[in-house]
């Protein structure tokens, strides 16, 4: 998702607005999240950048994209720029710390 939104519609409200956005924001990560990943690969990843421009889009952290839309609206922005690109990654089970409580009991 490469979008420019618009926040200032005539005959919404900008809460109303915002509320839509973050729905389709929602809606977007939430089909890219069901869609069969490639072989060797067990989780996705989203690349995503947000600004009040194309040019000023700044890379975030996916857990600040809806933040990232209420910052846009507390700062009255009219409209704002957000990239979402999802890619598939291999991610490695975190080891659980079994052993090292075995080890500290032990002693």
């Amino acid at each position: 998702m490469k979008k420019l939104f618009l926040i200032d519609i005539p005959n919404k409200t900008r809460e109303r607005q915002v509320d839509s956005i973050k729905n389709d924001i929602r809606k977007y990560i939430k089909r890219e999240k069901s869609k069969k990943l490639p072989v060797g690969f067990n989780s996705w990843f989203f690349d995503c950048k947000f600004g009040q421009t194309k040019e000023d889009a700044k890379v975030i952290n996916f857990a600040d994209v809806i933040k990232s839309v209420d910052l846009a609206q507390s700062e009255n922005y009219p409209s704002f720029y957000i990239e979402i690109v999802a890619k598939a990654i291999f991610r490695e089970k975190k080891l659980s710390n079994d052993a090292n409580d075995d080890e500290i009991l032990e002693d």
